[in-house]
């Protein structure tokens, strides 16, 4: 199979908008990204951002307005850099289910040993708690992201209903997720990140094939889980 990476970010050009404005919104969206990684959220403001770029504050605003505007175009430029990758995944053509599957795991697990994601994600995660902006932004990132893997595990189990194939979903992502503490990088656990793919393939793809329809339910009242 070939090697899928995710890339730092995707912008995706604006309508109408010439090559030297795209230029400009992509320089400015990776300096916010690398101060965001270097120097933490608090720290992406316009004027570092301009200072970053080499550009006059207004420079700035004149493609992005508001922090709160750039923000909502860097965290939509991250995600979808992971859905190319992921479409890439569930649309390799000759291999099994199975195969993309794991290739998907595999990749999600890599990603999270790089700087970029090991700072990314926490930090935004810490912020999430109390910021209800990035919190929304959060819930849609992951959301998106979960996409792929929820047509996955559709074709690996036709007979799982929607609200159970989510609830797998969710349960995956956020196991795979939370390596990211002990596995990321510079983490203890790094060197270790390979057997933790391996545990993770042979846990799931079975798990998932394994499910019938009513299988997860609260034990407390013998019901389905609600949809969140």
């Amino acid at each position: 199979m070939p090697e899928f990476i995710v890339p730092d970010l995707k912008v995706i050009p604006r309508e109408g908008g010439y090559a030297r404005g795209q230029d400009g919104v992509e320089q400015i969206l990776r300096a916010a990204l690398t101060i965001l990684v270097e120097q933490g959220y608090r720290a992406v403001t316009m004027r570092a951002i301009a200072k970053a770029c080499d550009m006059k504050l207004g420079n700035i605003t004149y493609y992005f307005p508001t922090r709160d505007e750039l923000v909502r175009a860097l965290f939509d430029a991250v995600i979808s850099s992971y859905e190319e990758a992921f479409d890439a995944i569930s649309h390799d053509e000759g291999t099994s289910v199975e195969e993309r599957f794991e290739s998907l795991i595999r990749l999600i697990l890599e990603d999270i040993t790089t700087k970029k994601t090991t700072r990314f994600f926490p930090e935004v995660w810490a912020l999430a708690n109390h910021d209800p902006f990035v919190s929304e932004r959060v819930d849609e990132v992951y959301r998106r992201a979960r996409a792929v893997l929820n047509e996955l595990i559709a074709e690996l189990n036709p007979a799982l209903p929607e609200d159970e194939r989510e609830t797998v979903a969710l349960f995956i992502s956020a196991s795979l997720e939370g390596t990211t503490m002990f596995a990321g990088h510079d983490k203890p656990w790094r060197h270790r990140m390979g057997w933790l793919e391996t545990i993770a393939c042979r846990a799931y793809v079975p798990l998932v094939k394994s499910l019938k329809p009513g299988d997860i339910r609260d034990p407390r009242q013998n019901r389905p889980l609600d949809r969140y």
